[in-house]
């Protein structure tokens, strides 16, 4: 007789439930045909903060709502832009009675995953090191790959093709913020220039010029924002080029607006595309990113497998490592599980969350992922088991074991490349340089700590000397005119 082994991570099935949207004060009323309606959707999206207080009644507390408009107004990398769909997973209280309003509701409303990453507020920023010195706004430097506007050439054999730069929802830890969404107080976007009938000519010529690319990967934003003939069509003169053998769509509204990806017109059109591509023996696949386990509802399976009975070969998870959110092999856990067990999606990757500004209390540091990474073997089925990734900037998607040195102490982990990008041309060097990540400054040691705010004082003297040179020189012209 067998007896159970009790383990560090207790598995067991969890079924899905899709939580009461009529628990909320904004939606009492909406009907389940309203609620899975895909326009319905997205005409009562939560762009304000007053739509925020109509649809959550007198749940949160007037704090709340003065901690987001300082977010908003002084931290914010996207603007605000949250699905019902989305909305609805926050505080679902599917297990339990709903906390009470006020100062209880929003206590939870305040530690919910979703929450934190959806809806950033600036308590949840850290203040002591709020972006890294070294955070930019195209932590990747995509934009300098691009081989025509709006296609990034890293990789050998693979593009990323950026559509348009919009999507359904917008992730305040979102790595093109920098092109993606709306202008903020903060920043200002990056508008593409051309005519998307012109953009897409010159993003499939580049492709049709160059047979070394095999796979493509369709983006922006995300291609639920395109309408679907234009998607269609797009994709259809790219199977025309012999050379593209892998087509992956990349969509994170597959989880926040499922209820595109079930209408029938998408529904159809992806037959279409998924026939001819079998014909051809291409692969289509799906892209998604679902970052915590209770995004994980009966919508978003329905969703899945709508697409996989469509014909693409495969739907994937690619998540965001996230402190607060999803930094624990528990939540790790659930969440693939949740992918795998019931909606069909299998988990693929999760990035480390990007060195753009303002995000340093979502990021972890790489010895975290590292143990992460190590504590969730052995659970799932090994082609279902996610490889946590680090994108190094200049470089690509290493495994989070692939450094060359790390430097514990400072955070600074080296790290090399096989291959050349269009940045280093002919460079022999390439392949024996360093390439550097770093690690939020707030998980280091002490004496790490000290020699980041060493290093930030010695720049903070020397900008002030510069500055002070300069207006010496403005003073002595003026004097002397």
């Amino acid at each position: 007789m067998s007896t159970a082994i009790e383990q560090p991570y207790p598995y067991r099935q969890r079924e899905l439930v899709e939580p009461d949207w009529t628990r909320l004060a904004g939606w009492t009323g909406v009907t389940t045909t309203e609620w899975d309606d895909v326009q319905w959707q997205r005409a009562h999206c939560v762009k304000t903060v007053r739509q925020l207080r109509e649809v959550m009644g007198g749940l949160l507390t007037d704090a709340f709502y003065a901690d987001l408009e300082r977010d908003q107004a002084e931290r914010a990398t996207m603007s605000m832009l949250v699905p019902p769909q989305m909305m609805n997973t926050m505080v679902p209280a599917t297990d339990s009675a709903m906390p009470t309003a006020g100062a209880e509701f929003t206590s939870a409303f305040l530690a919910d995953p979703v929450r934190r990453y959806m809806l950033p507020v600036f308590s949840d920023r850290r203040t002591d090191w709020p972006s890294h010195p070294y955070a930019t706004r195209d932590s990747l430097h995509e934009h300098d790959m691009w081989v025509t506007e709006g296609m990034t050439h890293r990789y050998p054999t693979k593009v990323l093709a950026e559509l348009l730069p919009t999507c359904p929802q917008y992730c305040g830890h979102c790595t093109r913020m920098d092109l993606v969404g709306n202008s903020t107080p903060q920043f200002t976007k990056l508008k593409l220039a051309g005519k998307p009938v012109d953009r897409y000519a010159a993003m499939l010529d580049y492709l049709r010029r160059t047979p070394t690319v095999r796979d493509v990967v369709v983006s922006g934003g995300d291609v639920a924002n395109m309408p679907w003939r234009n998607l269609e069509g797009f994709l259809d003169k790219l199977l025309e080029i012999d050379t593209v053998r892998d087509i992956r769509l990349a969509t994170k509204a597959l989880m926040g607006l499922p209820q595109h990806w079930l209408a029938d017109d998408v529904v159809e059109g992806v037959g279409r595309v998924a026939r001819r591509a079998r014909s051809r023996g291409v692969s289509l696949a799906i892209h998604t990113h679902v970052n915590s386990a209770q995004s994980v509802t009966p919508a978003v399976a329905r969703a899945a497998r709508a697409m996989l009975d469509a014909g693409v070969r495969d739907v994937r998870n690619q998540g965001v490592l996230m402190r607060g959110i999803n930094d624990s092999p528990e939540q790790l856990l659930d969440l693939c599980f949740a992918l795998q067990d019931h909606a069909s999606i299998t988990p693929y990757y999760f990035y480390m969350c990007d060195m753009i500004p303002f995000s340093e209390h979502w990021r972890v540091s790489l010895a975290q992922a590292q143990r992460l990474q190590h504590s969730i073997m052995g659970y799932l089925p090994g082609f279902a088991t996610p490889r946590i990734v680090c994108d190094v900037p200049f470089v690509g998607k290493r495994w989070v074991h692939q450094q060359e040195e790390y430097d514990t102490e400072r955070g600074i982990s080296y790290w090399r490349k096989n291959y050349r990008t269009s940045i280093e041309g002919s460079d022999e060097t390439a392949l024996s340089r360093d390439y550097v990540y770093y690690d939020p400054i707030d998980t280091l040691p002490e004496a790490g700590q000290r020699w980041w705010r060493a290093q930030e004082d010695a720049h903070a003297t020397h900008e002030a000397a510069t500055a002070r040179a300069a207006a010496s020189r403005e003073l002595a012209s003026a004097q002397l005119g």
